[in-house]
């Protein structure tokens, strides 16, 4: 077996609004697709968005939660300025800001935001560390 995650399938509950966040906020292309499902084709991987509740079904767990999910998803870019700029465009689209954009301990530039439905995500520029093609 070959490690990997080939799809990450966040829960939503407005999917109308998660679809033009991950597409204007981020810059996700999307995958056509039913409309009770939205998928994203990234670097490797997929991102799919379904309804939280359906989501828990299929998984048959409780949909009821709440608080820190334990988790955060990054994504990362070639640049401080970069950061800068997704964040921005996150913010625009939606997102929640919950730390500004700032050079961190191990050298890096990072800031966190919160999607619609809560999912964290760390905005973050790694001199040292680069994860799939540069563009």
């Amino acid at each position: 077996m070959k490690p990997r995650i080939s799809m990450i399938t966040l829960g939503v509950e407005d999917m109308e609004r998660a679809v033009r966040f991950y597409e204007q906020g981020l810059g996700f292309p999307r995958k056509e697709s039913p409309p009770e499902v939205a998928f994203f084709t990234l670097n490797g991987t997929w991102l799919a968005l379904f309804s939280s509740r359906s989501l828990a079904e299929d998984a048959d767990v409780s949909a009821e939660g709440n608080g820190f999910h334990n988790f955060a998803l990054a994504h990362n870019v070639s640049s401080e300025a970069e950061v800068d700029q997704v964040i921005a465009q996150c913010l625009a689209a939606g997102a929640t800001l919950t730390r500004k954009a700032q050079t961190v301990f191990w050298g890096g530039y990072t800031g966190y935001i919160q999607d619609p439905d809560g999912h964290l995500w760390e905005i973050a520029y790694n001199p040292h560390f680069w994860v799939g093609p540069r563009d």
